[in-house]
């Protein structure tokens, strides 16, 4: 798990929003299927809010860096 996070961390701005903007979607599906069906893994659902939560860090990590770099730009 550890090594997934290096990589997460290592991933750009857009495709952090990309990939937690996924992960939400799937998100939905699951609980979704946990109130129409029997899902086979129930502790899945805490693993993926999780992961949207880590991605969320992450982001709100880089999200200073753009502003900072499109500020400098327009200089």
């Amino acid at each position: 798990m550890a090594d997934k996070k290096v990589k997460d961390n290592e991933l750009s701005y857009a495709e952090l929003v990309a990939k937690r903007d996924e992960l939400k979607k799937k998100y939905m599906d699951l609980r979704f299927k946990m109130v129409i069906a029997h899902v086979d893994n129930p502790m899945q659902k805490r693993t993926m809010r999780r992961e949207i939560a880590r991605l969320n860090t992450f982001i709100q990590q880089k999200a200073p860096v753009k502003a900072e770099a499109n500020a400098a730009e327009a200089k």
